[in-house]
């Protein structure tokens, strides 16, 4: 099993964390967004509590470890690796629950160049473990709005992960898909797993509008997130999202294969 500090080691030389290629300009504009309750920064969460900049910024020092003076207004972001071991290890716990009762499971992501073959293996693990891996709403059409208008997306599945593409960008199966942090997609298979009369997800994998969305609509969900995604952790606050690991999550796609073989040592889910 990779040891604690082994991997500690790899998500600094990673920028996995500790200093990271987020900036805090990107991060303090996210936050102020947020703080406006603009939809593209909120990404399906409807927050509970009044939020502020000087809040959010608070709040990303407990959850991350970014800097919480609010004069530090530019240069890289940083991540404390010892909260993000600290969020892998309560991920993984999530995981090993749901492999326990074979719950069904969805996993879905906003990143699949970057993050597909994390996702990838755990639905991997979780299916050889009894759990059933959802494909709802495979093929379905979602409308979501992008800086360059309203665009239309095929939700699709790669290796039981579900992500959008451009329709007619790629044939069945290949993993080519776009970046998106909308809840559409999620709110689309859920819909569509209603309707066809379930089995809904028992807990919901993912980063992004996949785990805002579904934490919104009452589902157990967990996932990924970077500093300039304060949605997932104002979730996690309030009680509609589980976990989140505070991470970059746009790094080389191979740098996450030590944090997959971790995290499956810990669930007891390696194979």
């Amino acid at each position: 099993m990779l040891s604690t500090g082994a991997l500690r080691a790899h998500l600094l030389a990673a920028r996995l964390a500790g200093p990271v290629a987020t900036s805090r300009e990107e991060s303090l504009r996210s936050y102020r967004l947020f703080a406006a309750r603009d939809p593209r920064v909120l990404i399906g969460l409807d927050p509970e509590w009044t939020w502020r900049q000087r809040d959010l910024i608070e709040l990303m020092a407990d959850k991350c470890g970014v800097s919480a003076d609010p004069q530090y207004v530019s240069g890289h972001d940083v991540i404390d690796p010892e909260r993000t071991l600290t969020a892998l290890d309560a991920f993984a716990d999530r995981l090993a629950a749901a492999a326990e009762r074979s719950a069904p499971v969805l996993l879905g992501t906003g990143h699949p160049h970057r993050l597909l073959g994390f996702y990838a293996a755990l639905a991997d693990a979780l299916s050889a473990a009894g759990c059933t891996v959802l494909t709802p709403a495979h093929g379905h059409c979602v409308d979501i709005t992008t800086r360059f208008g309203l665009r239309t997306y095929n939700l699709g599945y790669v290796q039981g992960v579900a992500l959008v593409r451009e329709p007619g960008a790629a044939r069945p199966g290949c993993a080519t898909g776009v970046h998106t942090h909308s809840p559409l997609p999620v709110r689309t298979a859920l819909a569509a797993a209603a309707e066809a009369g379930g089995p809904l997800p028992e807990l919901v994998v993912g980063d992004h509008g996949w785990v805002c969305g579904a934490g919104q609509l009452g589902f157990e969900a967990i996932g990924l997130a970077d500093t300039d995604d304060p949605a997932l952790f104002v979730g996690e606050a309030e009680g509609s999202v589980s976990v989140v690991v505070p991470l970059d999550d746009a790094v080389r796609s191979d740098y996450y294969r030590p944090l997959t073989r971790y995290v499956l040592n810990r669930a007891c889910l390696s194979q």
